[in-house]
């Protein structure tokens, strides 16, 4: 008979000695002196977890690794403020002076939370094979490394520490622990670095936005996104640090509106403002424009400054013109794109000649289309099979909420059936399958027609492709999902 409830490992010994240690802070701190490098991990772990400051304050400051990956034991450990205050006044106070202690060889206090996940447990286990920015420095026999700390005590001042954290901001008030943060890299500018490679801006004034942006080294942000409600004239106040992000690979702008009484030279103005900015992103690979309400008739102007090919573009929920699609399926920037988003994108009134010669321009690289919500009839789907047919590295392809029949889905199977890497495809429920036109959902025909494509694709030796369907629930909006079984909504559970 076997009780797990409740059992809880042993400590091992080596916690049991760091424990141990640290209930004399002093002694723990002179020890620092003689502690071999293999048990620094392990101790500052356990001091982190005992919010033992003082002994914190000495270990950074004797700190014998290129990197300090103090984000990942705070996503194990709730970080008290007054903890986190200790590791970053014993940098700043090291920081501060012209030389620095022999043993100390921190350049990255790493406050990311989903990297060097590893560190920690390896070194708690005494095991050495961790990545090469982590390595600490060759041992040395005991003899030796007294004899050498006997003579050489202290170290010049080296280049500045880089501090690397992913922000999110929103409402007015910053967490306690960024804010304090901004604080020391306000106060060192020249000696704490503070670099962000993901950005997220939600609700916030825009007069903080950019003192924080000042702190922050712009050329480290490889991810941004801007999910805010911001007129377009707000948008043209943030725009000149967006240039200043060279290494930016992944941009999401949404959410921007015009006010009724912008002039159109204004309009012009601040757009001009913002693709003017695409010239200094060099790097640039993907790009999500969504509730933007000035794109129509202008998508030439925003996607013409782009320096590279794009990997991803995203147009969704936003109105464009004939003259956008056509405009797109000639644009240099999108000849390689893997991934294709127009979700949301109402295409019924438009003529889909341009987005067939898009999907056939970029048949070769091709891997995610998403057709949501598009409002695409029975003919214009039907024109776009022949290109889809070509699309030979096509995975996942998405055309819920279209009303599209039971002749042409199975037209859409024949199509794509030569297409070895199509494993996904996410269908809307066809149009045999409501009971009425008020777009009441009869389960029991969805079901027989799902069958029928099942079979299909099992009797062309497919069976391994996934379709599911998916279609809004007309009471509440929620998607009703359909694969083997109907994944229901409340509003068709029985009372």
């Amino acid at each position: 008979m076997k009780f797990t409830m409740g059992v809880r490992a042993p400590p091992r010994l080596l916690e049991l000695a760091s424990q141990s240690l640290l209930q004399n802070e002093a002694l723990a701190i002179v020890a620092l002196e003689e502690l071999p490098t293999e048990l620094f991990p392990p101790l500052f772990m356990a001091a982190f977890a005992g919010r033992h400051t003082q002994a914190l304050k000495a270990m950074v400051q004797a700190w014998p690794f290129p990197c300090l990956p103090l984000g990942a034991l705070m996503k194990d450990h709730q970080p008290h403020l007054e903890t986190f205050q200790a590791v970053l006044d014993s940098l700043d106070i090291l920081l501060g002076q012209e030389v620095r202690p022999r043993r100390w060889k921190l350049q990255v206090l790493d406050l990311r939370q989903n990297t060097h996940q590893d560190f920690w447990t390896l070194w708690s286990g005494i095991k050495a094979s961790v990545c090469s920015l982590l390595e600490p420095e060759p041992a040395q026999p005991m003899q030796k490394r007294c004899k050498v700390e006997a003579q050489v005590v202290l170290k010049p001042a080296q280049a500045p520490v880089e501090v690397l954290v992913d922000l999110c901001l929103k409402e007015d008030t910053l967490d306690e622990t960024i804010s304090y943060l901004l604080k020391k890299a306000k106060q060192r500018r020249s000696l704490l670095h503070l670099r962000c490679q993901k950005l997220r801006i939600f609700t916030m004034p825009m007069q903080s936005i950019r003192r924080i942006l000042k702190v922050v080294q712009l050329d480290s942000i490889q991810d941004l996104e801007v999910n805010c409600i911001w007129k377009l004239a707000t948008l043209g106040r943030f725009v000149p640090h967006l240039g200043r992000m060279g290494n930016l690979r992944r941009l999401l702008l949404s959410r921007i509106h015009i006010l009724p009484r912008t002039t159109p030279d204004q309009e012009e103005h601040f757009i001009d403002q913002l693709t003017i900015q695409f010239l200094n992103l060099p790097h640039l690979q993907k790009l999500y424009l969504d509730s933007i309400s000035f794109l129509e008739g202008r998508l030439h102007q925003v996607l013409r400054c782009l320096k590279t090919p794009l990997e991803t573009l995203w147009i969704t929920n936003c109105l464009i013109s004939e003259s956008d699609l056509a405009y797109l399926s000639q644009c240099p920037s999108v000849s390689q794109l893997k991934d294709l988003g127009l979700s949301g994108v109402n295409l019924t009134s438009l003529s889909l000649e341009p987005l067939k010669v898009l999907i056939e321009w970029t048949s070769a690289t091709l891997q995610d289309l998403d057709l949501d919500e598009c409002g695409i009839m029975d003919s214009q789907f039907s024109a776009l099979l022949p290109a889809l047919s070509c699309c030979s590295q096509l995975t996942t392809f998405s055309f819920c909420g279209n009303p599209i029949s039971m002749a042409v889905l199975e037209s859409l199977l024949h199509h794509t059936m030569g297409l070895s890497k199509l494993s996904h495809v996410l269908y809307p429920s066809p149009l045999e399958s409501y009971e009425d036109v008020r777009g009441t959902l009869h389960l029991g025909l969805l079901a027989q027609l799902h069958a029928r494509l099942k079979r299909l694709l099992c009797e062309s030796g497919r069976s391994s492709m996934v379709w599911v369907s998916a279609s809004p629930c007309p009471h509440c909006g929620e998607q009703i999902f359909y694969d083997t079984e109907p994944i229901l909504c409340p509003c068709y559970m029985p009372a």
